[in-house]
């Protein structure tokens, strides 16, 4: 069934879950938790729910992943229920936003332009982004305005060298990035250097800071030349690491001990076990 609501088209499933997300933002019998949220504590966990998301999909969990865009669905209706109740906007509004955004933006599908491949469209997006902020009165003409802030630093870090990159700022390729990689290891190895001459050096600290951070920066760019996804790379090494360390728990416990107890060169040698079992396994599933 399709009822027409506020000049939209909304089903029985979206209505059902906007008549939840209402009662329990309900000064009078609705969650005291759900009442007392506002735009920024619930900010947080709608970054979460896109993390999990993807973790969803990079595990290839179906299921998890209708349970995790169920989750992640729920965050934009609290903050449009959140806007409504201050008489900003509703849900129908972030709705009809969308759907004029992508017709704006893909003249090629809609009002019959053409667009030769996805690189192409890819340049018409940020082009059409462009125009939008300058009809909104943004006077910021730099190739890299309109970057969120609010993004995870390694995600804003990408956007920017991508943004450099399409005005001719870039490395010609891999090799010069991986020595600048080796450069900027020498620069931290050298603070670190001087915090050991200079404990409590705080000019020497705030120095290591900003070299970790060109590390960081540069590490970035590698992966995007490498054309592989910081984000999905992190977190196939944070599930790699945990499946090793949990092993390497599990191994000492056969042993009749536990990692706190042991010295770290015997640790290392219960990574290796873990890491050399895991190997044997996969070499095994290859068969």
């Amino acid at each position: 069934m399709v009822l027409e609501k506020d000049g939209m088209q909304e089903n029985d499933d979206t209505r059902r879950l906007l008549e939840i997300m209402a009662r329990l933002r309900d000064p009078d019998g609705g969650c005291p938790w759900d009442v007392e949220q506002t735009f920024a504590t619930i900010a947080p966990y709608t970054v979460e729910e896109a993390y999990e998301v993807a973790d969803a999909i990079d595990r290839e969990d179906l299921p998890a992943l209708k349970d995790e865009l169920g989750d992640l669905l729920l965050q934009v209706v609290f903050h449009a229920r959140m806007a409504e109740e201050m008489g900003a906007f509703a849900f129908g509004d972030v709705v009809d936003a969308i759907c004029d955004k992508m017709v704006r933006r893909h003249p090629h599908v809609f009002a019959g332009a053409s667009v030769e491949d996805a690189e192409a469209q890819t340049r018409e997006w940020e082009a059409h982004k462009r125009r939008e902020r300058a009809a909104g009165g943004e006077t910021d003409a730099s190739a890299l305005a309109g970057i969120a802030r609010g993004l995870p630093e390694w995600q804003r870090a990408l956007k920017l060298q991508n943004r450099a990159a399409k005005v001719g700022f870039d490395w010609p390729g891999p090799a010069p990035v991986i020595d600048k990689l080796h450069e900027e290891i020498e620069e931290v190895r050298a603070e670190f250097d001087a915090i050991a001459a200079a404990p409590g050096d705080a000019a020497a600290q705030a120095r290591l800071e900003q070299e970790l951070g060109d590390l960081l920066f540069v590490a970035a760019n590698l992966a995007r030349h490498a054309r592989v996804d910081v984000g999905t790379a992190m977190r196939r090494a944070n599930l790699k690491f945990e499946r090793r360390f949990r092993s390497m728990e599990a191994l000492a416990a056969g042993d009749g001990t536990s990692l706190p107890a042991l010295p770290l060169a015997q640790q290392e040698a219960y990574w290796q076990r873990a890491k050399r079992a895991e190997i044997a396994d996969g070499e095994a599933a290859d068969e």
